[in-house]
């Protein structure tokens, strides 16, 4: 999974470690997702999805130690900060910024995995996206999107990746392949942190809808979905 090694990523890595699967941790920092995978039993690789050559690199090695994947979680994403990311002054180069890691990175390692994702039985792609990806949240005058500062690309990308979601879910359904999205809901991690964020949830109850989708035995697909159900589009 990406993003493991810290946050939201690293309480879903542990959930599913104490749920007896084998982690990967890929992670950009590769001391850090070396010092996960340690403390979880799994395994770690250097891995950039905003990069080609970095992808192919750690899907072979993946391939080489195991020879499928049961299930990819595609956790990585990055807010872009606050800069040029609200309407009237967005900065195109943040936005791509964004796009390249949550959308394409996605994107990206998906197609990588898909040999070794059909090389499992029942194999499940999960993407951690966020509630303010969704439009009619987005849309609604009476939720609290409705009169909250949200910068223009994150809420974005994770919309664009919501539609991902379905699209592959479609497309992978004649495979077995289940994709489905799920909002973690803002938690207190060094990413909200970052954005100036005092929050009380936790990591590990954000991570726990990924964690039930990807070891629950019966498990739905091309579904957007939070702790207490789905989320709309």
């Amino acid at each position: 999974m990406t993003g493991a090694n810290r946050g939201i990523g690293a309480a879903i890595a542990q959930g599913l470690a104490e749920r007896g699967l084998t982690v990967v941790v890929g992670a950009r920092d590769a001391a850090s997702g070396e010092q996960a995978a340690q403390r979880l039993g799994g395994r770690a690789v250097p891995l950039d999805v905003t990069d080609d050559g970095s992808v192919r690199d750690a899907v072979a090695r993946v391939e080489q130690w195991y020879g499928r994947v049961d299930v990819l979680v595609n956790n990585a994403g990055i807010s872009g900060g606050h800069a040029g990311q609200l309407a009237g002054e967005a900065d195109l180069a943040v936005m791509r910024a964004v796009f390249e890691t949550n959308l394409f990175g996605v994107v990206r390692l998906t197609e990588a995995c898909l040999p070794l994702l059909r090389k499992a039985v029942g194999a499940r792609v999960i993407n951690v996206s966020s509630g303010t990806g969704s439009l009619a949240w987005q849309s609604d005058s009476s939720h609290a999107f409705a009169s909250s500062r949200i910068a223009l690309a994150y809420p974005a990308s994770k919309a664009a990746l919501n539609m991902l979601t379905v699209l592959y879910a479609k497309a992978l359904a004649a495979d077995g392949i289940t994709v489905n999205a799920v909002a973690p809901g803002a938690c207190a991690t060094d990413f909200a942190a970052a954005l100036g964020l005092s929050l009380e949830r936790t990591a590990e109850q954000g991570a726990a809808i990924a964690v039930h989708l990807a070891t629950v035995p019966d498990c739905p697909t091309g579904a957007f979905l939070q702790d207490d159900g789905p989320v709309p589009w």
